[in-house]
């Protein structure tokens, strides 16, 4: 039996103080990019395209048009945004810098309001920046795990690790490669441990020395290495980054190729942000 009061197990209620913290991080972030050069973009929260985002495609609710085409709802506004300024805006704008304020939903009820900004041509560095600037202003500092989606493609296509087992990370599985640098590669978990990346093969080491430049770059105090981590979003291909506080994804982002137009971009995910905010003022 379903009470009047109930909602979906995985959609959202704010009111009271958390519906005012909700509107302060989404107001205080609008204000910070819009001054950072950002324009604001709100896409539909139908899509024709979201497949093309998802390895596993399993999240996507779906539905169908008026002429009976498959159309998903919104689990991903990247894609979208990328898409619409570069094909459908075109010539009518110049600007390379967007954000948006928006929710997700996902199967089989679950929604996420995310603040994401993408830039086209945009470079790792400064998006990680811009997220760290946001972050700092609603009030927290979490770590930074900055990895490189390009390491675990190489370990499966010229390695032959599993990529299977690099998504589902099985240490063991994956130190019985019988290379001599496997191991201190699943070691690598500061920026220290990239001092010295001579033990490496030239294609990986290559791949390392990016992410030891973008450390370098970002100059962020709270930060590990994840040579391994492989991201689910189908456009990523190079540089990565997430913010966690304890075991609360913040954000994520990093440098991605969609339909060959090369960007840069980040969610934060609001929910989380708001959960800490209000577990700090508690705190008090």
């Amino acid at each position: 039996m379903i009470f009047e009061h109930e909602i979906p197990s995985g959609s959202k209620l704010y009111f009271g103080e958390s519906a005012k913290v909700k509107r302060e991080i989404e107001f205080v972030s609008a204000e910070i990019l819009d001054n950072l050069g950002f324009e604001e973009i709100v896409t539909p929260l139908f899509s024709y395209h979201q497949h093309e985002a998802f390895d596993d495609q399993k999240p996507l609710v779906r539905l169908n048009d008026e002429e009976n085409n498959e159309v998903t709802l919104r689990a991903d506004s990247t894609a979208d945004v990328v898409r619409i300024v570069t094909k459908r805006l075109g010539r009518s704008t110049e600007s390379k810098k967007w954000f948006y304020i928006q929710p997700t939903v996902t199967f089989p009820t679950k929604e996420q309001y995310q603040i994401g900004a993408e830039v086209i041509d945009g470079s790792f560095e400064k998006i990680a920046k811009t997220t760290i600037t946001l972050l700092n202003e609603i009030g927290t500092q979490p770590l930074m795990q900055i990895a490189n989606i390009r390491i675990p493609h190489l370990l499966n296509e010229k390695y032959g690790v599993s990529l299977d087992v690099l998504k589902s990370m099985h240490v063991e599985q994956i130190m019985g490669a019988e290379f001599s640098w496997i191991e201190q590669l699943v070691r690598i978990n500061s920026v220290d441990d990239l001092n010295d990346l001579s033990a490496f093969p030239a294609d990986i080491k290559a791949e390392l020395e990016k992410i030891k430049e973008a450390a370098r770059e970002v100059g962020y105090a709270k930060m590990v290495i994840a040579p391994l981590y492989y991201a689910k979003m189908r456009y990523y291909d190079s540089l990565t980054f997430r913010m966690f506080e304890g075991n609360s994804l913040l954000a994520r982002g990093g440098i991605y190729t969609i339909d060959g137009v090369e960007a840069a971009g980040f969610a934060l995910y609001t929910d989380e942000c708001i959960a800490s905010k209000m577990s700090k003022a508690e705190d008090k």
